[in-house]
């Protein structure tokens, strides 16, 4: 790592050590409550949810909704209020599901290609026949911040073209400044800022095979039938696609280039962008499958009659997979720790505050969202569209696979150095005596791989807890026992009941991330943004 990374990780360090210097000092009211997170009761909402008898949560399904209808009793028996739409708990969602047919490009060169092998096509949840040409251009990373010092489209005319990158950020990124720059909705939007009308992601990794779903992409809907949430698309982009490792070499060689030097220029920082000195025709046909999601919301009332306004959002997704390829006979990824865990987690928190005897002043809003899996599509939807007011919610934390496998010693927050949020996470974690460390896997893009990201985009401060390195055997490599943990059970049917579980470290994951939303709660001031940090304009 460049020197960019330790600077950063002090001023991280800098950034709460004011926070843990004095520590906070709670009433016996909220001590009491705290204690009242049941590791039987988590464990108990974890079964329910990763039952087989639920076919893995997808949305738009029979399990889903037998989630959704669990979710909303525990919610009234812990006098949680509703916060949804017309009185009731449950924001509707519209998802589309956009299937690809007869995908064809061509080069105009005559670089023979094949549909699976070389290149693949998201297809288009708007216009079903597309079909035109244009010519290429390489535009590095796709990224565009002058402001940070790097910009791939500087001096290169894209309008009209279609461009090639590759995912990646500059070694000088900090890991969540990285993850947010390579993040595809980031590169989507940018290449449409620029006048480009097409974006291809090219795979510069030579093991990886490219693989195509029949599962289809998802996007929401609003009620006019306009796209307002995706990852995939963009309304100025008639293509987004991707291309394989050996047609990208193939690309880059006629241009004179080779794959590693041109990654070795991205990384140092200098952009490399050229036009490729070809263009390709493309058609794609695509069919839909509209299905109903829901997003729960609950509110618990503020005390403060201005603050009570207000609102601190715990957030967490209520989807998974479904049913789909089977491994070992089995075919139902049934979520348990993504996310049934984090679900039990935000019950716990609930169950906080049912014993807190004295409110928060500002109100919290616990809120349940659908289709994390297909891309943060019901968090992205609520934070554009929330059930309370626009500009009401300050802060989100978001519980999102907590892997309660050890012991909870150290955490890591996930987008908290971006704001004045360190402070709460600080004073909460030095009250439960844990430490606050750096991302112990900053490639994991871990950040913007959940639904605190959304909220970011919507100009909130948010954050997402992980675990930190340190284990109880005083090794403090706890990602060495995550590694083997992730293969064989992340996005699996393995992922159920039967798995490793420590419901003592989920009872100490909701009473962090109950502390650090009820430390929000309390402030008189807003959490905000870091002064020039790259999401204040967000």
């Amino acid at each position: 790592m460049k020197l960019y990374q330790p600077l950063f990780v002090l001023l991280f360090i800098a950034a709460i050590r004011p926070a843990i210097a004095q520590q906070i000092k709670l009433t016996a009211d909220v001590k009491q409550a705290l204690t009242k997170v049941n590791p039987d009761q988590i464990k108990a909402d974890i079964a329910f949810l990763a039952d087989d008898k639920l076919k893995g949560r997808l949305p738009g399904s029979e399990g889903f909704q037998m989630a959704v209808d669990y979710m909303i009793g525990r919610l009234k028996s812990l006098g949680v209020k509703p916060a949804g739409e017309n009185g009731t708990y449950l924001q509707q969602v519209k998802l589309r599901r956009t299937f690809l047919k007869e995908p064809l490009i061509t080069f105009d060169n005559g670089i023979p290609v094949k549909f699976g092998t070389d290149y693949n096509i998201a297809a288009n949840p708007v216009v079903p026949s597309v079909a035109f040409g244009a010519p290429l251009a390489f535009a590095g990373y796709g990224i565009s911040e002058p402001a940070l010092g790097y910009d791939d489209y500087a001096g290169l005319d894209v309008k009209g073209k279609i461009v090639v990158v590759t995912r990646g950020a500059p070694d000088k990124f900090s890991s969540s400044v990285a993850a947010h720059t390579a993040n595809a909705g980031s590169i989507l939007k940018t290449a449409a800022a620029h006048g480009a009308i097409g974006v291809i992601t090219a795979n510069a990794d030579s093991t990886s095979r490219m693989t195509v779903s029949n599962r289809g992409t998802y996007n929401v809907l609003d009620g006019k039938g306009n796209v307002v949430v995706s990852r995939t698309y963009d309304a100025k982009l008639s293509l987004v696609a991707v291309m394989g490792y050996q047609l990208f070499n193939t690309l880059l060689k006629q241009s004179g280039k080779t794959i590693p030097d041109v990654l070795a220029q991205l990384k140092a920082g200098t952009p490399g962008s050229f036009p490729l000195g070809t263009g390709i025709k493309v058609s794609y046909n695509s069919t839909y499958q509209d299905v109903m999601g829901y997003n729960i919301v609950g509110k618990i009332e503020g005390t403060d009659a201005r603050l009570k306004n207000q609102y601190v959002v715990h957030s967490a997704h209520l989807d998974h997979l479904g049913i789909s390829t089977p491994v070992d006979g089995d075919s139902i990824y049934n979520g348990a720790h993504d996310n049934a865990s984090g679900c039990a987690s935000l019950l716990g928190i609930s169950t906080i505050y049912k014993n807190l005897k004295v409110k928060p002043k500002r109100s919290i809003l616990t809120v349940f969202v659908t289709g994390e899996e297909l891309g943060e599509l019901g968090s992205g939807y609520f934070a554009k569209h929330p059930t309370v007011p626009v500009g009401s919610m300050v802060a989100d934390v978001n519980t999102d696979m907590p892997t309660i496998i050890a012991p909870l010693l150290s955490v890591t927050a996930l987008g908290a150095e971006h704001s004045s949020l360190t402070k709460q996470v600080g004073q909460a974690a030095d009250y439960l005596g844990l430490a606050v460390e750096d991302d112990p896997e900053p490639k994991q893009a871990r950040f913007t791989r959940s639904d605190q990201y959304s909220f970011v985009l919507a100009g909130i401060p948010a954050l997402h807890i992980k675990y930190g390195s340190k284990t109880a055997d005083g090794k403090n490599n706890m990602n060495d026992l995550v590694a083997p943990w992730r293969a064989k059970y992340y996005h699996e049917p393995q992922d159920d009941i039967n798995g490793i579980f420590d419901f003592e470290a989920g009872k100490k994951y909701a009473q962090l991330n109950f502390l650090i939303g009820y430390l929000v709660a309390q402030d008189p001031a807003k959490p905000t943004w870091n002064k020039g940090d790259i999401f204040a304009t967000k």
